[in-house]
Protein backbone atom coordinates (compact mmCIF):
# COMPACT_ATOMS: atom_id res chain seq x y z
CA UNK A 1 0.00 0.00 0.00
CA UNK A 2 1.44 3.86 -0.87
CA UNK A 3 2.53 5.38 2.02
CA UNK A 4 -0.33 8.73 2.45
CA UNK A 5 1.85 12.17 2.93
CA UNK A 6 0.37 14.67 3.99
CA UNK A 7 1.62 18.33 3.35
CA UNK A 8 1.46 20.70 6.60
CA UNK A 9 1.04 24.25 6.41
CA UNK A 10 4.56 25.14 6.88
CA UNK A 11 5.67 23.53 3.78
CA UNK A 12 2.60 24.87 1.69
CA UNK A 13 3.95 28.00 2.31
CA UNK A 14 7.21 27.09 1.52
CA UNK A 15 6.55 25.57 -1.59
CA UNK A 16 4.59 29.14 -2.16
CA UNK A 17 7.37 31.15 -1.40
CA UNK A 18 9.80 28.82 -3.23
CA UNK A 19 8.11 28.14 -6.77
CA UNK A 20 4.94 30.53 -6.98
CA UNK A 21 5.15 33.20 -8.87
CA UNK A 22 1.76 34.22 -10.03
CA UNK A 23 -1.48 32.03 -9.35
CA UNK A 24 -2.45 30.54 -12.94
CA UNK A 25 -1.46 27.29 -13.31
CA UNK A 26 -1.89 23.85 -14.93
CA UNK A 27 -3.35 20.97 -14.38
CA UNK A 28 -2.22 17.40 -15.68
CA UNK A 29 -5.01 14.86 -16.59
CA UNK A 30 -5.94 12.26 -14.24
CA UNK A 31 -6.83 9.54 -16.77
CA UNK A 32 -4.40 9.39 -20.02
CA UNK A 33 -5.43 10.54 -23.44
CA UNK A 34 -7.53 7.69 -24.87
CA UNK A 35 -6.02 7.70 -28.28
CA UNK A 36 -2.31 8.70 -27.28
CA UNK A 37 -2.07 7.52 -23.92
CA UNK A 38 -0.57 10.44 -22.49
CA UNK A 39 -1.42 12.76 -19.62
CA UNK A 40 -2.10 16.09 -21.20
CA UNK A 41 -1.99 19.39 -19.56
CA UNK A 42 -4.60 21.81 -19.46
CA UNK A 43 -5.73 24.95 -17.59
CA UNK A 44 -8.43 24.39 -15.45
CA UNK A 45 -11.74 26.53 -14.98
CA UNK A 46 -14.39 26.78 -12.64
CA UNK A 47 -17.38 24.10 -13.41
CA UNK A 48 -19.57 24.80 -15.90
CA UNK A 49 -17.88 28.14 -17.09
CA UNK A 50 -14.49 29.23 -18.68
CA UNK A 51 -13.80 31.36 -15.34
CA UNK A 52 -9.98 30.04 -15.08
CA UNK A 53 -9.51 28.40 -11.33
CA UNK A 54 -6.35 30.45 -9.57
CA UNK A 55 -3.56 28.62 -7.38
CA UNK A 56 -4.48 28.38 -4.19
CA UNK A 57 -3.39 27.02 -0.49
CA UNK A 58 -5.59 24.05 -0.93
CA UNK A 59 -4.80 23.54 -4.94
CA UNK A 60 -0.99 23.80 -3.70
CA UNK A 61 -1.76 21.18 -0.32
CA UNK A 62 -3.26 18.90 -2.84
CA UNK A 63 -0.35 18.74 -5.78
CA UNK A 64 1.99 18.23 -2.60
CA UNK A 65 0.04 14.96 -1.44
CA UNK A 66 -0.49 14.07 -4.78
CA UNK A 67 -4.17 14.22 -5.43
CA UNK A 68 -3.83 16.51 -8.27
CA UNK A 69 -0.17 17.54 -10.18
CA UNK A 70 -0.43 20.96 -10.81
CA UNK A 71 1.94 22.96 -13.60
CA UNK A 72 3.77 26.44 -13.03
CA UNK A 73 4.48 29.56 -14.64
CA UNK A 74 7.81 31.02 -14.62
CA UNK A 75 7.25 34.66 -15.28
CA UNK A 76 4.94 37.06 -13.69
CA UNK A 77 3.64 39.46 -16.70
CA UNK A 78 3.52 42.41 -14.36
CA UNK A 79 7.06 42.28 -13.42
CA UNK A 80 8.81 40.32 -16.31
CA UNK A 81 10.89 38.64 -13.52
CA UNK A 82 10.63 35.16 -11.98
CA UNK A 83 11.32 33.12 -8.66
CA UNK A 84 13.30 30.26 -10.00
CA UNK A 85 14.99 29.08 -13.31
CA UNK A 86 14.26 25.44 -14.34
CA UNK A 87 16.89 23.76 -16.45
CA UNK A 88 14.85 20.85 -18.32
CA UNK A 89 17.06 17.77 -19.88
CA UNK A 90 14.80 14.37 -21.18
CA UNK A 91 16.86 13.20 -24.11
CA UNK A 92 20.00 10.30 -24.21
CA UNK A 93 23.06 11.75 -22.48
CA UNK A 94 20.56 14.23 -20.88
CA UNK A 95 22.01 13.22 -17.16
CA UNK A 96 25.76 14.05 -18.13
CA UNK A 97 24.64 17.23 -19.36
CA UNK A 98 22.87 18.51 -16.15
CA UNK A 99 25.60 17.47 -14.07
CA UNK A 100 28.29 18.91 -16.51
CA UNK A 101 26.10 22.40 -16.03
CA UNK A 102 25.60 21.60 -12.61
CA UNK A 103 29.55 21.66 -11.50
CA UNK A 104 30.16 24.69 -13.69
CA UNK A 105 27.26 26.93 -11.90
CA UNK A 106 28.55 25.55 -8.47
CA UNK A 107 32.01 27.71 -9.39
CA UNK A 108 29.99 30.61 -9.90
CA UNK A 109 29.01 30.00 -6.26
CA UNK A 110 25.66 29.05 -7.78
CA UNK A 111 23.78 26.17 -5.82
CA UNK A 112 21.45 24.23 -8.15
CA UNK A 113 19.13 21.37 -6.99
CA UNK A 114 18.84 18.18 -9.11
CA UNK A 115 15.64 17.09 -9.52
CA UNK A 116 14.76 13.44 -10.97
CA UNK A 117 12.19 12.86 -14.12
CA UNK A 118 11.02 10.66 -16.17
CA UNK A 119 13.47 10.07 -18.57
CA UNK A 120 16.32 12.64 -17.15
CA UNK A 121 15.99 15.71 -14.60
CA UNK A 122 15.50 19.25 -14.26
CA UNK A 123 17.69 21.33 -12.81
CA UNK A 124 16.43 24.04 -10.49
CA UNK A 125 18.08 27.47 -9.98
CA UNK A 126 16.25 29.82 -6.98
CA UNK A 127 16.83 33.45 -6.74
CA UNK A 128 17.34 35.51 -3.84
CA UNK A 129 14.72 38.30 -5.43
CA UNK A 130 12.44 37.95 -8.18
CA UNK A 131 14.91 38.36 -11.34
CA UNK A 132 14.21 39.72 -14.95
CA UNK A 133 13.46 36.50 -16.98
CA UNK A 134 15.62 37.85 -20.28
CA UNK A 135 18.51 38.27 -17.56
CA UNK A 136 18.35 34.81 -16.16
CA UNK A 137 18.14 33.13 -19.95
CA UNK A 138 20.98 34.83 -21.11
CA UNK A 139 22.92 33.09 -18.00
CA UNK A 140 22.02 29.79 -18.83
CA UNK A 141 21.85 29.96 -22.61
CA UNK A 142 25.69 31.21 -22.31
CA UNK A 143 26.62 28.89 -20.31
CA UNK A 144 25.38 26.28 -22.09
CA UNK A 145 26.82 26.99 -25.64
CA UNK A 146 30.11 27.80 -23.54
CA UNK A 147 29.94 24.00 -22.53
CA UNK A 148 28.32 22.56 -25.81
CA UNK A 149 25.28 21.46 -24.23
CA UNK A 150 22.56 21.14 -27.03
CA UNK A 151 19.79 23.99 -26.49
CA UNK A 152 16.43 22.41 -28.03
CA UNK A 153 14.79 24.75 -30.51
CA UNK A 154 17.93 26.11 -31.84
CA UNK A 155 18.10 24.04 -34.92
CA UNK A 156 18.11 20.71 -33.05
CA UNK A 157 15.32 17.91 -32.13
CA UNK A 158 16.79 17.38 -28.81
CA UNK A 159 18.83 19.71 -25.94
CA UNK A 160 18.28 20.88 -22.76
CA UNK A 161 14.69 23.33 -22.55
CA UNK A 162 14.90 26.21 -20.35
CA UNK A 163 12.16 27.41 -17.96
CA UNK A 164 11.24 30.61 -18.55
CA UNK A 165 11.02 29.74 -22.10
CA UNK A 166 10.34 33.21 -23.11
CA UNK A 167 12.08 36.64 -22.48
CA UNK A 168 9.22 38.50 -22.27
CA UNK A 169 5.38 38.00 -21.97
CA UNK A 170 2.36 40.35 -22.42
CA UNK A 171 -0.44 41.31 -20.29
CA UNK A 172 -3.23 38.20 -20.82
CA UNK A 173 -0.13 35.96 -22.27
CA UNK A 174 1.26 32.96 -20.13
CA UNK A 175 4.25 31.39 -21.32
CA UNK A 176 5.19 27.91 -21.01
CA UNK A 177 4.42 26.03 -17.40
CA UNK A 178 6.71 23.12 -15.78
CA UNK A 179 5.61 20.46 -13.55
CA UNK A 180 5.44 21.59 -10.46
CA UNK A 181 8.16 19.71 -8.45
CA UNK A 182 7.03 17.10 -5.72
CA UNK A 183 3.79 16.07 -7.22
CA UNK A 184 3.30 12.91 -8.99
CA UNK A 185 3.82 12.91 -12.27
CA UNK A 186 0.84 10.88 -13.95
CA UNK A 187 2.63 9.51 -17.12
CA UNK A 188 5.10 7.77 -14.95
CA UNK A 189 2.68 7.08 -11.85
CA UNK A 190 5.38 8.48 -8.98
CA UNK A 191 6.59 10.95 -7.44
CA UNK A 192 10.04 12.48 -8.51
CA UNK A 193 12.62 14.06 -5.34
CA UNK A 194 15.49 16.18 -5.66
CA UNK A 195 18.60 14.53 -5.03
CA UNK A 196 20.50 15.46 -1.94
CA UNK A 197 17.57 15.10 0.95
CA UNK A 198 15.66 12.40 2.41
CA UNK A 199 12.57 11.52 0.37
CA UNK A 200 9.39 13.38 2.76
CA UNK A 201 8.54 16.92 1.78
CA UNK A 202 9.60 18.21 4.94
CA UNK A 203 13.09 17.16 4.53
CA UNK A 204 13.20 18.50 0.43
CA UNK A 205 11.89 21.71 1.27
CA UNK A 206 14.58 22.49 4.18
CA UNK A 207 17.14 21.10 1.59
CA UNK A 208 15.68 23.81 -0.47
CA UNK A 209 15.59 26.54 1.40
CA UNK A 210 19.20 26.14 2.35
CA UNK A 211 20.56 26.46 -0.61
CA UNK A 212 22.15 29.52 -1.54
CA UNK A 213 19.76 31.95 -4.01
CA UNK A 214 21.20 34.18 -6.90
CA UNK A 215 21.35 37.65 -6.10
CA UNK A 216 20.32 40.53 -9.09
CA UNK A 217 23.95 41.63 -8.13
CA UNK A 218 25.28 38.35 -8.89
CA UNK A 219 23.37 37.74 -12.16
CA UNK A 220 24.04 41.12 -13.33
CA UNK A 221 27.83 40.23 -12.89
CA UNK A 222 27.73 36.54 -14.45
CA UNK A 223 26.05 38.55 -17.60
CA UNK A 224 28.11 41.76 -18.17
CA UNK A 225 28.86 42.06 -21.86
CA UNK A 226 26.90 38.98 -22.75
CA UNK A 227 23.28 38.15 -24.88
CA UNK A 228 21.84 35.46 -25.86
CA UNK A 229 22.66 34.35 -29.56
CA UNK A 230 20.42 36.56 -32.07
CA UNK A 231 19.27 33.52 -33.55
CA UNK A 232 17.75 32.21 -30.30
CA UNK A 233 15.38 34.89 -30.28
CA UNK A 234 11.78 35.21 -31.10
CA UNK A 235 11.26 37.24 -34.08
CA UNK A 236 8.34 39.79 -32.91
CA UNK A 237 5.52 40.13 -36.04
CA UNK A 238 5.72 42.82 -38.50
CA UNK A 239 2.11 44.93 -37.63
CA UNK A 240 -0.07 47.26 -39.59
CA UNK A 241 -0.15 50.15 -36.72
CA UNK A 242 -3.44 51.34 -37.83
CA UNK A 243 -5.46 48.31 -38.60
CA UNK A 244 -3.81 46.11 -35.76
CA UNK A 245 -3.20 43.29 -38.51
CA UNK A 246 -0.16 41.56 -40.07
CA UNK A 247 1.11 43.15 -42.43
CA UNK A 248 0.27 42.81 -46.28
CA UNK A 249 3.25 40.31 -46.74
CA UNK A 250 2.63 38.32 -43.56
CA UNK A 251 -0.45 37.64 -45.14
CA UNK A 252 0.17 36.53 -48.26
CA UNK A 253 3.30 34.82 -47.33
CA UNK A 254 1.35 32.73 -45.11
CA UNK A 255 -1.46 30.37 -44.52
CA UNK A 256 -1.67 28.40 -41.11
CA UNK A 257 -3.92 25.94 -42.82
CA UNK A 258 -1.13 24.66 -44.99
CA UNK A 259 1.53 23.93 -42.19
CA UNK A 260 -0.62 22.62 -39.45
CA UNK A 261 -1.99 18.66 -39.68
CA UNK A 262 -5.36 17.43 -39.40
CA UNK A 263 -8.36 19.91 -37.79
CA UNK A 264 -11.30 19.64 -36.80
CA UNK A 265 -14.57 21.58 -36.84
CA UNK A 266 -15.61 23.16 -33.35
CA UNK A 267 -18.59 25.51 -33.93
CA UNK A 268 -17.05 28.62 -35.93
CA UNK A 269 -13.34 27.57 -35.42
CA UNK A 270 -11.19 24.95 -36.66
CA UNK A 271 -9.06 22.68 -33.92
CA UNK A 272 -6.05 21.34 -34.19
CA UNK A 273 -2.64 20.28 -32.08
CA UNK A 274 -0.71 23.88 -31.20
CA UNK A 275 2.67 23.19 -32.75
CA UNK A 276 4.82 25.42 -30.29
CA UNK A 277 2.91 23.33 -27.34
CA UNK A 278 3.91 20.07 -29.13
CA UNK A 279 7.47 21.40 -28.80
CA UNK A 280 7.34 21.57 -25.47
CA UNK A 281 5.82 18.08 -25.01
CA UNK A 282 2.28 19.05 -24.52
CA UNK A 283 -1.50 19.55 -25.92
CA UNK A 284 -1.51 15.63 -25.98
CA UNK A 285 -5.18 15.92 -26.67
CA UNK A 286 -4.47 18.04 -29.97
CA UNK A 287 -6.84 21.14 -29.60
CA UNK A 288 -5.12 23.97 -27.98
CA UNK A 289 -5.03 25.70 -31.29
CA UNK A 290 -7.84 27.65 -32.43
CA UNK A 291 -8.37 28.45 -36.14
CA UNK A 292 -10.80 31.21 -37.25
CA UNK A 293 -13.23 29.46 -40.06
CA UNK A 294 -14.72 32.53 -41.32
CA UNK A 295 -10.65 33.84 -41.45
CA UNK A 296 -7.72 31.52 -40.72
CA UNK A 297 -5.60 34.40 -40.87
CA UNK A 298 -6.96 35.06 -37.01
CA UNK A 299 -5.56 31.85 -34.58
CA UNK A 300 -4.83 31.33 -31.02
CA UNK A 301 -3.72 28.67 -28.52
CA UNK A 302 -5.90 28.33 -25.67
CA UNK A 303 -2.35 27.32 -23.95
CA UNK A 304 -1.16 30.89 -24.13
CA UNK A 305 1.75 30.17 -26.73
CA UNK A 306 2.05 33.74 -28.92
CA UNK A 307 1.87 34.03 -32.44
CA UNK A 308 5.59 33.60 -32.78
CA UNK A 309 6.43 31.42 -30.78
CA UNK A 310 3.66 29.18 -33.23
CA UNK A 311 5.06 30.50 -36.37
CA UNK A 312 8.49 29.90 -35.18
CA UNK A 313 7.81 26.36 -34.10
CA UNK A 314 6.25 25.61 -37.83
CA UNK A 315 9.87 26.80 -39.56
CA UNK A 316 8.07 29.73 -40.84
CA UNK A 317 8.80 32.78 -38.51
CA UNK A 318 7.66 36.15 -38.50
CA UNK A 319 10.35 37.98 -40.74
CA UNK A 320 10.81 42.28 -39.68
CA UNK A 321 11.56 44.50 -42.39
CA UNK A 322 14.95 46.41 -41.14
CA UNK A 323 15.51 50.33 -42.02
CA UNK A 324 18.79 50.19 -43.90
Amino acid sequence: MATTITASREVVEDYQKLFVNRRAYTMQSMRPHPESGLHYYFRPSQKGTDVPLMLTDTTIRQHLEGKITVGLYAINPSTLRCKWVAIDADYKNAMEDLLKLQYHLTNDKVEPALEMSKRGGHLWIFLATPLLARECRVYIHDLALRLGVPLKGAGLADGIEVFPKHDAIGAGEFGNAIRGPLGIHRGANRRFWFYGADYTLEAQIEYLNGLRKVTEEELRRFIAGKERPKAELPTPPTRNVAMGRPSRNDRSEFRILDHVGKVRKVGRSYVTRCPACADSGRDRSGDNLAILIEDPRFYKCWAGCPREMIRAALGCPIRIRHSA
